[in-house]
């Protein structure tokens, strides 16, 4: 369980002295650490439809860490995943820093990275309903007419999509693009290894009363060759997690993610471009009890 965020103050940015930051992100921090590893902290920024917003949710950072070293340690029979298990303490001196990165910084392998968004779907609803409806398929792939919003899929889809810059809008491609950036058989490794992963997750989760919607993966290859997990996996940023018990077909169902943020952007006369408005003390009060929920929920 985590500790009440009045002891741990959210965190916006991080700036380490003595580590050279190589990336920011939406969400994550990243530095070098050497030639083969790097270390990513999770900060309590929150983006909606690619633009990274003012406020920062407390606990949010911690709670996307914790539930993707939960998945991590579940996952290793489907693919194996960019963690090194080595304690933050061997690369961090100074005691306050160290209290900035609890519970929200790993060790990981460096890699080369996959260009794609591993996006799989098990339920009609986002920009795949919005496909849908225009052209009764999601991604290239046709579906039987007549499905309602949030319909569960005939099969589970791998959708995939482009991977942005941020404050760029990814783009859902087809896969026969994703094979000609990535080639056939790498792309056929993705699809088949992010189909089992979400299989394997929706399926747990479903017995703690979590309908998980869609998720996105992302992948990098070893030196060997060989696929390899990395990033977040199946949290309240990358995914759709939906109560079971409320869930209804035809209308978009409430959740435990960031929806709760998007469905208050949506009410906003805001043009999803930055900079990104602020959010009012209830809504991220809000959106941080459904991080809170998701996770002791799903590691329970």
């Amino acid at each position: 369980m985590l500790p009440a965020s009045a002891a741990n103050p959210p965190v916006h940015t991080t700036s380490l002295r003595g580590l050279r930051k190589i990336h920011t992100g939406k969400v994550r921090d990243i530095y070098e650490i050497d030639a083969g590893s790097m270390l990513i902290v999770t900060t309590d920024r929150l983006s909606a439809f690619d633009v990274v917003l003012p406020d920062p949710i407390p606990d949010k950072g911690r709670v996307l860490n914790s539930i993707s070293n939960f998945w991590f340690a579940r996952t290793g029979h489907i693919v194996p995943n960019h963690l090194t298990g080595r304690s933050i303490d061997e690369v961090v001196s100074d005691p306050a820093e160290r209290a900035v990165l609890s519970d929200r910084a790993v060790i990981v392998k460096r890699l080369k990275t996959v260009p794609l968004e591993a996006v799989v779907r098990g339920y009609v609803i986002g920009s795949g309903w919005k496909d849908y409806q225009k052209t009764g398929a999601i991604s290239g792939i046709k579906l039987p007419a007549g499905l309602k919003q949030a319909a569960k899929l005939p099969q589970t889809l791998f959708t995939p999509s482009t991977k942005a810059a941020i404050g760029e809008h990814d783009e859902t491609i087809s896969f026969e693009t994703a094979a000609g950036l990535v080639g056939a058989e790498l792309a056929a490794r993705v699809r088949d290894t992010a189909i089992a992963l979400y299989e394997f997750a929706a399926n747990h989760a479903r017995e703690r009363g979590i309908i998980i919607a869609d998720t996105k993966f992302e992948f990098a290859l070893a030196a060997d060759g060989s696929l390899v997990l990395i990033d977040e996996v199946l949290t309240p940023d990358s995914s759709r997690f939906w109560p079971a018990d409320t869930y209804r077909e035809g209308t978009s169902p409430p959740s435990f993610d960031k929806q709760f943020v998007r469905d208050y952007l949506e009410t906003l006369d805001w043009n999803k471009q930055a900079p990104g408005p602020r959010l009012p003390p209830e809504v991220i009060a809000g959106t941080r009890a459904k991080y809170l929920e998701a996770l002791a929920r799903l590691a329970q």
